[in-house]
């Protein structure tokens, strides 16, 4: 774990939630405008035209069902044979049509949707990983779980944000297509009140509106903390989720110290968190779906009870009757859109809030008071006034001035916590806090931790790494492994594997000393980079390091005595914070061209 760096679920950001409606309202258009204005935004058009087409479509077919079924009950209720076979052929075509834009409009969905959250993937991504942003995050300065934001919940943004749209959309069409039918056929409502005489046209149309208003509202009373709840679950999941990654990332080491009883309970511990939220969410379920169903019986029981004295009068045929009965569940399902989305809609409200937070997170620079500069003079690194903080602002060291010039090598001592890592961030720009000036001049520069990382892929990609494996020749690769004595794994140059997982950490930092010798860089920053090594493999890799790159200047943060003869300066840092240059080390004048 990094310093400052905090576990997922203790991390508790600043939620957009808590902002007033037209904020909240701004910061979601905020997340869904840009991809259409975007490159793609001509494409992704056309197909949301499409799919809006199609719905419209597929609204007429519905409406010319619901006269169909009015002619079918009349000729039924006539016997009328020659009508009734009629109508079956006109079933045939409607049902064809039906199948052709309903097929048609699923498919341009599906692309429209793919589209939209390959854009943004590609976009989030990009800024994650650009200026060191997923390092700032992991750090303890961010959210929790950005690959579940990038994975998962662009993908429910995306989908969700679009099905429930187009969902609206097409809800207010067929609420203007069936309303017309409905007031039609409703008539009017006439009665007395306070002996004043009321008439109400296409009341039926007024009930099915204040019916579902009436729901809507108190259905949000009832569901509203879901948001919350749901929020809080993908969290929990999220940190469960994060513990098991870590248990298979360290494997080997949990193993080493019998500790899978201790991660047991930690895990138990997690998952308990995602049981007792889901207990809270199953509560909320409960009163939605018993309200929800309420609503959809009591809804169909409403037309019945309305039409039928209107039938036993003769007002209106049987056929009418299955018209209005089904053209008024057609208006109350349009205007209770809010009620039958509402847990899509509160699943996506926290998706927003992830995502919001998410991106302020990216987008937040760490303040510090440490400034890099380009350098002035020609391939010297020119450090000014430097002290270094902990990110609460309590001091760790004082550098001062220091100038390293080309070609020289300086060894960083100090005991452990001292600061000699956090130079090192510093020095690459990771690290922020404190003060003083940085002046890096032009060339390549390379950090090699203690633990380098090794992408999941070929040998040869890891050896690569950051460049692409293409850009250097077998011959180049298989030549710099033996010189970092891993000639043994020269036919598995191509060969895909965990290779992290496979190599012991010896091997791992030959091979971080292999990527130096390939990628001949000018700077080099090497941070307890042989700790895992003997001293005889240790004295190799130094001395194939100053043979194969002997222009490069060289920082190494060491305690061992045997690197001393490599480097012809040493930075000290006391215990006090204080940093000195001590005397060059005894018999490193030699190895030092």
């Amino acid at each position: 774990m990094l310093p400052g760096e905090a576990s997922p679920l203790a991390r508790q950001p600043a939620r957009p939630g808590g902002l007033p409606l037209r904020q909240r309202a701004a910061a979601v258009w905020r997340l869904l405008r840009p991809y259409w204005v975007s490159e793609d935004r001509w494409r992704a058009r056309a197909l949301l035209a499409l799919v809006i087409g199609t719905d419209l479509l597929r609204t007429y077919v519905a409406v010319r069902v619901n006269y169909w079924q009015r002619d079918y009950w009349d000729a039924l209720a006539a016997h009328d044979v020659n009508a009734f076979w009629q109508l079956m052929w006109v079933f045939l075509v409607i049902i064809c049509f039906s199948s052709v834009f309903d097929t048609a409009r699923i498919w341009f969905f599906q692309a429209l949707e793919m589209r939209w959250r390959a854009w943004l993937t590609e976009v989030f991504v990009g800024r994650w990983l650009d200026g060191e942003a997923y390092y700032r995050i992991a750090r303890g300065g961010g959210v929790d779980n950005p690959d579940q934001r990038i994975g998962e919940d662009l993908q429910i943004m995306a989908s969700d944000s679009l099905r429930l749209s187009l969902g609206m959309l097409d809800s207010l069409v067929k609420l203007f297509s069936y309303s017309v039918i409905v007031w039609s056929l409703s008539g009017s409502l006439s009665f007395a009140l306070g002996g004043v005489g009321i008439e109400i046209p296409g009341y039926m149309l007024w009930v099915a509106v204040l019916y579902a208003l009436s729901g809507s509202l108190l259905l949000e009373r009832i569901g509203h903390p879901l948001v919350r709840v749901d929020y809080h679950q993908q969290r929990c999941e999220a940190h469960f989720r994060y513990l098991m990654m870590r248990v298979r990332e360290n494997a080997e080491q949990i193993a080493f110290y019998s500790g899978g009883r201790a991660e047991s309970v930690r895990l138990r511990a997690a998952f308990l968190a995602v049981r007792e939220n889901w207990r809270r969410i199953m509560d909320y379920t409960k009163r939605i779906t018993l309200f929800h169903e309420s609503y959809i019986e009591i809804g169909a029981f409403l037309p019945l009870l309305i039409i039928g004295p209107r039938y036993f009068a003769g007002e209106i045929t049987l056929g009418a009757v299955q018209q209005l009965t089904l053209s008024f569940s057609r208006v109350r399902g349009a205007l209770s859109w809010f009620i039958f989305a509402y847990k899509d809609l509160a699943l996506l409200r926290s998706v927003f809030q992830r995502l919001l937070e998410f991106e302020a997170a990216m987008a937040r620079r760490e303040e510090g008071g440490i400034a890099r500069v380009r350098g002035m003079r020609p391939g010297v690194l020119r450090v000014s006034a430097l002290t270094l903080q902990r990110p609460d602002g309590t001091p760790l060291a004082c550098i001062g001035d220091l100038e390293l010039r080309p070609g020289e090598r300086w060894l960083v001592r100090g005991h452990s916590g001292a600061g000699k890592s956090t130079l090192l961030r510093a020095l690459a720009g990771l690290w922020p806090h404190g003060s003083g000036e940085i002046a890096m001049p032009p060339g390549r520069a390379m950090f090699l931790p203690q633990r380098s990382y090794l992408p999941v892929g070929s040998l040869r990609a890891c050896l690569c790494y950051p460049s692409d494996e293409q850009w250097f020749g077998v011959g180049e690769c298989l030549e710099v492994l033996d010189a970092a004595g891993l000639g043994g794994l020269a036919a598995e140059l191509e060969v895909c594997d965990d290779w992290a997982g496979r190599l012991s950490p010896g091997e791992q930092q030959r091979l971080a000393f292999a990527r130096l010798f390939l990628h001949k860089p000018d700077w080099v920053f090497l941070d307890e980079s042989t700790a895992s090594l003997d001293a005889r493999n240790e004295s190799r890799l130094y001395e194939a390091l100053i043979r194969r790159l002997p222009g490069a200047s060289v920082v190494s943060v060491g305690h061992r005595a045997g690197l001393e003869r490599f480097h012809a300066h040493a930075l000290e840092i006391g215990a006090d914070g204080a940093a000195c240059i001590r005397p060059r080390p005894e018999g490193a004048q030699g190895m030092n061209t």
